[in-house]
This record gives structure tokens, C-alpha cells and sequence, in this order.
């Protein structure tokens, strides 16, 4: 079926409706710039309600399979690509894309010109957009695009109730908040024999003190950090008690904690081949990033923070480390899925802070 998205300026690009005339979806729409992993794209809670354009041209040709999901379901608002493989090929494959997307409802504009509305967003900054068939009258076009986008997403994507995964030896016991965490991040923390015990969103400062643990993570998620003025709150608690790492919206949240501030960007950084800079050894590593928002160097000033890590390619602050607290934190993710391990190191670091904390 005949499709199309429509951006809140009117521009419309047009293509195949994946699901008939009832796949219809509407907000903010993005772009992400890597080659491979599209399932871990549409299963990461940080694209939470978002239209996921892939600008890589030809999506699906090694299928699905259940292993690589990064979290219980995609919350994903539509994904846009130029290509959709009928006939994938992989030893590890269980379903096709396109069987993916139906069972997640996911609703799918293909044949798309990609590489002009890429263009259009880095142009003139993301923007709402709506997908809907060709058919559907300006009426209903006019009331989706009215729909305000979702603010507080984190609600959406958090665990309702705290879980604790068991590993190894259980050298270090850490405590995860939940803002919409990514599976391979609960892998990585798990291969260094950490027990987690993952908490929701809302949980307080109090009642993660209270589990005793020896660190905090605080994990990536959707949308503005600034619309979790709660979180914020009980963050500010915790900086003095265990050490503390952060994690893409983690690592914002943290910054709001310690005083800093933070601003949307013109189309966020998303993709697997993002340069970053360590200003403290000089050595740079690709990264897999995505986000919309980021923390304000100038609000730094006078704060006990210092900038350790920033974006090779728009020199945006990419991590920061208390001066005195081992309390430290960074803008995209080490555990990459999808992307490189270039920055796998961190969690290390973070365990030396524990280390270092119950000596």
C-alpha cells in the first residue's frame, strides 16, 4: 500500500506502507547512521515513540533473531528505510524484518528517499512528523500532527518492579536505575560479576541506600532529562554516598544532579561510528551514540566537574568525572549493541571505584 511521511513544515516523502492502512504512527523522527543493527536499534528504549529513519540503504538482509533484542518489547514510534530485504540469509536468523515488525506492530514506510530526508533533518533540525497511507484524509492528519509529542517517556520504558540478576563470584553488588536500559549493558556489568538489582525509575534515594549496594549505575533512556525533576532529586542524594556511573541519559540526569544544565541539539548524534576524544590520555575511540540532548560545558563552570571526553566531530561534551566523588559518567555507550567496544574500559573503571571505595 501507498504511504508517506509528512513533517510538521509539510515537506512529504512518500513510499510503501508496511501493514496496510492501519499503520499509522506519529512522532519525533531521527536518523541513525549505522551499517548493521537495526534490531537492537528498534528494541533500544532510548528511541522510545521516535520515527527511526536508517540511512543505510538496504535493511533486513540477515533477519532477526531474539538473542539480540535489547529490551522486552520495541517501543519504537515507526522506522523509515530505503530497502527492506525479502530474502535474508543468516545461521542465526528466526524471523524475517518484515515478520519482526509485525509482531511488534511496529509500522514501516519503505522506498523511501532516505538520503533526502536525512538531509532535510540535518538542515533544518528534527522535527514532528506523522506516517500514514496515502488514503488518509487532512483531517486525520491535521489531529495526529496536533498531538503534542510524549514528554517523561521514561515512564513508558522503566521496569514496574525492581528484579536482581545473580553472576559468578558476586564480588560487587550494584544498583541500577532503570531510565530504559539497554540488555547488553546489564551483560557487560554481569561479565565483570556484578549482581544487579535493576530498580524503576521513581525509586529513591533512600530505598536504593537502603539495599546497600557497592555502586550505582544510572542507565541510558528516552527523551529530555529535564522532564524527570524527581529523578533528578534523588540523584542529588547519592552523589556523596556510593560511586556512581552514568550512561547516555544517565549521564545527563547526573549532570542536572551536580548543577550543570543541558540543551537539545539540532539532530542528536545517533549511529555506531561516532569519534570521541579522552582529554585525559588524548587517545580517541569510535563510539555508538544516541541522543538528542547533551550537557553544556559552559554550565560547568564553577562546578567540582571536569569535562573528560568530548565529540570529534561538533566538540560537544561526550563525559564528565566529579573532582573529588568517584562519580563519573559518559554520553554514548561502551557496550556499544550495535557498534564498537572501543570504550568497553569504563566499566572497569567504575569497578576500581568500587574496589577502591569498599578498601
Amino acid at each position: 500500500m501507498k504511504g508517506k511521511l509528512i513533517l510538521e513544515d509539510g515537506t512529504t516523502f512518500r513510499g510503501q506502507l508496511f501493514g496496510g492502512s492501519n499503520a499509522t504512527t506519529e512522532g519525533e523522527v531521527v536518523f541513525n547512521t549505522g551499517m548493521t543493527g537495526y534490531q537492537e536499534i528498534l528494541t533500544d528504549p532510548s528511541y522510545c515513540r521516535q520515527i527511526v529513519t536508517l540511512t543505510y540503504p538496504l535493511i533486513g538482509n540477515y533477519g532477526t533473531a531474539k538473542q539480540f533484542n535489547q529490551s522486552r518489547k520495541s517501543f519504537v514510534g515507526g522506522l523509515i528505510v530505503g530497502e527492506v530485504c525479502e530474502k535474508p540469509s543468516s545461521s542465526s536468523m528466526q524471523k524475517t524484518l518484515s515478520e519482526f515488525l509485525t509482531a511488534e506492530k511496529i509500522p514501516c514506510l519503505y522506498d523511501v528517499d532516505t538520503r533526502a530526508l536525512t538531509r532535510k533533518i540535518r538542515s533544518v533540525g528534527t522535527m514532528k512528523g506523522v506516517i500514514v497511507s496515502e488514503y488518509t484524509s487532512q483531517g486525520t492528519i491535521d489531529e495526529m500532527m496536533a498531538l503534542p509529542i510524549r514528554k517523561n517517556v521514561v515512564e513508558m520504558v522503566t521496569t514496574p518492579v525492581a528484579y536482581t540478576l545473580d553472576a559468578g563470584k558476586n564480588p560487587f553488588y550494584v544498583v541500577t536505575m532503570d531510565f530504559g536500559i539497554k540488555r547488553n549493558i546489564l551483560d557487560a556489568l554481569r561479565k565483570l560479576n556484578c549482581r544487579v538489582t535493576v530498580v524503576p525509575a521513581k525509586t529513591t534515594a533512600e530505598e536504593i541506600l537502603a539495599l546497600n549496594p557497592d555502586g550505582i549505575f544510572l542507565s541510558n533512556g528516552p527523551g529530555d532529562p529535564k522532564d524527570v525533576p524527581g529523578v533528578i532529586r534523588e540523584v542529588q542524594k547519592l552523589l556523596d554516598k556510593k560511586p556512581i556511573f552514568g550512561i547516555c541519559l544517565g549521564h545527563q540526569i547526573l549532570a542536572l544532579a551536580m548543577g550543570a544544565n543541558t540543551y537539545k541539539l539540532k539532530f542528536g548524534h545517533r549511529g555506531s561510528n561516532q569519534p570521541v576524544k579522552c582529554l585525559e590520555t588524548g587517545k580517541v575511540a569510535i563510539t555508538s551514540q544516541n541522543h538528542g540532548y547533551a550537557v553544556e560545558e559552559s554550565s560547568l563552570k564553577g562546578l567540582p566537574v571536569k569535562v573528560t571526553h568530548i565529540s570529534l566531530n561538533d566538540g560537544t561534551v561526550e563525559g564528565v568525572r566529579h573532582v573529588s566523588l568517584p562519580v563519573t559518567s559518559v554520553q554514548y555507550h561502551p557496550e556499544a549493541a550495535p557498534g564498537p567496544n572501543d570504550s568497553v574500559h569504563l566499566f572497569d573503571e567504575f569497578i576500581d571505584h568500587m574496589k577502591q571505595a569498599k578498601a
